[in-house]
């Protein structure tokens, strides 16, 4: 009688919600993985109108992520941190979009993984500096899209793609 090696199985199917916080401009996509390949499920960008006040911007990055991970069921939550911010102020608002992007994740009980920008870029481009339409391109050409995607969507399906690289990584390590 011939054992499996539970070292050899394959690996689950995964799906990612990624987002690229913004105020004004946040960007999501719904990432599957499985058996190496990734297809995108979903992406968008959710876009606040400047008239709209920061509370109610809020309240529409948490829904709309609420309603993502209520339709895909996401098993895992990757989101860019922000390192550098030209003021506190925008530092304030961009961390009250990851703030409640992040509760969405933490009351549906998904892991929380957060990324540095110049991680996201090299783990899409090949270097941390890469330009938005860069990281848009190569979007495109890795995951074969027929259209680039809108640059705060690019962004976050390059979030998804880099957690996706980094948890492979650490994966093959622990069962190696």
């Amino acid at each position: 009688m011939r054992q499996s090696n539970c070292n050899n199985a394959i690996p689950a199917p995964r799906i990612i919600l990624a987002v690229d916080p913004s105020l004004r401009g946040t960007g999501y996509a719904i990432l599957h993985n499985e058996n190496g390949k990734t297809r995108v499920l979903n992406y968008g960008v959710i876009k606040n109108p400047p008239k709209l006040s920061q509370e109610a911007c809020l309240v529409a990055i948490h829904d709309t992520l609420a309603a993502c991970i209520a339709k895909f069921s996401p098993e895992e939550f990757a989101i860019e941190a922000a390192i550098y911010v030209q003021s506190y102020e925008i530092a304030i608002i961009l961390g009250n979009a990851s703030g409640v992007a992040i509760l969405a994740a933490a009351r549906a009980g998904l892991p929380v993984h957060r990324y540095a920008p110049r991680r996201v870029k090299q783990a899409v481009v090949g270097h941390g500096g890469a330009q938005k339409q860069q990281v848009g391109f190569m979007v495109r050409a890795m995951l074969g899209l027929t259209e680039t995607p809108p640059a705060d969507a690019a962004d976050a399906i390059a979030v998804g793609l880099a957690h996706l690289q980094v948890n492979t990584a650490l994966r093959a390590q622990k069962s190696g």
